[in-house]
């Protein structure tokens, strides 16, 4: 008679957020968030596997002319944008209204440089009138958490090359809808990889989060003087996740 072979379990707890994740990613005109506008937004829901649940995607006429620099990195021309989009402030207040009802049911959003996606957000929606999202917590930044738990491994920390590191699969680059899907895999990789550091909570992630990217700031800043890329005076915002 076989005797059943008893449940194995995982030698570290997973913590909680993994079983579901928001996502969101925007693809925009340029990088200066006070200025810039959206051209395409995701906001995503995975489960604990990875797999996508829900998702919606917006096409947007910005209204301005999009640069040929960011057309060639994410493939949307002004013509195509101004024939297929939809109105710069119906796109912006249905991206908030997703966003925030993520948050607001306490589920976290994963961002990958979470500071460039919610400042543009946050400046679109003051730009057409609609309320902001002021706060937004609990957000998780795997760009953030990787340098905090794995400071020292050299090379880039682009969405490719981290994705590329964790073992996640990123078809399509510099597409909303791929990035921000990407990017909650990376979250969840780093929540396997370093389950044992991990706060318990995903606030109590949130917290910490603050912190680390201010201190990264600092440290880059003073890369960036030794090296001559910036002015000893400069200084780079580590606010987060929104400035």
């Amino acid at each position: 008679m076989s005797r059943p072979h008893p449940e194995q379990l995982p030698l570290w707890d997973m913590p909680d957020w993994v079983r579901m994740v928001g996502v969101f990613d925007l693809e925009t005109t340029g990088i200066d968030v006070t200025a810039d506008r959206i051209v395409t937004a995701h906001v995503g829901l995975l489960d604990a596997s990875g797999h996508v649940i829900r998702a919606r995607d917006w096409l947007a006429d910005p209204g301005v002319e999009i640069p040929e620099g960011a057309s060639a990195i994410h493939g949307i021309s002004t013509a195509h944008a101004r024939d297929n989009g939809r109105p710069a402030a119906e796109v912006v207040a249905e991206v908030v209204v997703a966003v925030s009802a993520l948050l607001d049911a306490g589920i976290p959003v994963v961002a990958y440089n979470a500071p460039f996606d919610f400042s543009l957000l946050k400046y679109e929606s003051l730009r057409h009138g609609i309320a902001p999202i002021e706060s937004p917590s609990p957000v998780i930044d795997p760009l953030v958490v990787d340098k905090a738990y794995d400071r020292w491994r050299k090379g880039k920390r682009t969405l490719e090359v981290v994705a590329a590191h964790y073992a996640v699969r990123l078809d399509a680059a510099h597409e909303a809808s791929a990035d921000a899907v990407a990017a909650g895999r990376v979250a969840q990789a780093l929540a396997e990889r370093f389950a044992p550091w991990l706060p318990e909570t995903v606030h109590e992630l949130h917290t910490r989060q603050i912190g680390w990217a201010r201190a990264q700031a600092e440290s880059l800043t003073e890369y960036f003087v030794r090296i001559g890329r910036i002015d000893p005076d400069d200084r780079l915002d580590g606010r987060w996740p929104i400035r």
